[in-house]
């Protein structure tokens, strides 16, 4: 069983294991990161800006 992904932000874990569209990813420092909804919309500006999340 794979496990569901969690935003590395809030905590917020996806309702199954496949990463859901609406879901940002980045790599910061060389590791991959992901993001729910809630999160991406909230700090959109800043992942536009590749502001690494310690910023937010």
């Amino acid at each position: 069983m794979t496990a569901r992904p969690t935003c590395d932000f809030c905590g917020t874990t996806a309702p199954d294991a496949e990463l859901p569209l609406t879901w940002t990813t980045a790599v910061e420092n060389g590791r991959s990161r992901v993001f729910c909804t809630g999160c991406s919309r909230e700090h959109l500006r800043a992942i536009e800006g590749k502001l690494d999340s310690e910023w937010w």
